[in-house]
């Protein structure tokens, strides 16, 4: 059973271009959380992201565990390189150097998923 996740911060005024032009070059990452014996835990199903002014929104669509499906997603290549593009461009400064960090900011950017529907064809 998949989940929806949402996280939304700010970015400082006058660098929504600069966002803009970060997350259209970025790669994909890998999709599929593994454990250490290579058996898969989770999948990033789907990952959307929005902006609003200077605000930006990312939802993700993930099936399995966040607390396994976050960690995997923070080793990620593309993904560590996108955050360290955005970390100068954002309002409230975070630090996603440790898992402390990188909980600290879900925790304070986290939105709680109200309703999740998708067509039963």
């Amino acid at each position: 059973m998949s989940q929806h996740l949402a996280l939304i911060w700010n970015v400082k005024p006058g660098t929504e271009q600069q966002v803009v032009d970060i997350f259209s070059n970025y790669e994909s990452p890998d999709p599929i959380v593994r454990d250490e014996e290579g058996n898969v835990k989770g999948t990033l199903l789907a990952t959307q992201v929005f902006m609003k002014d200077n605000t930006v929104v990312r939802v993700m669509e993930i099936d399995g565990d966040l607390l396994e499906v976050a960690p995997h997603l923070g080793r990620q290549p593309a993904i560590r390189e996108l955050e360290t593009m955005l970390d100068p461009l954002l309002e409230t400064p975070r630090d996603m150097s440790n898992p402390e960090g990188a909980r600290a900011f879900f925790m304070s950017t986290m939105m709680r998923c109200l309703v999740a529907r998708k067509a039963e064809l």
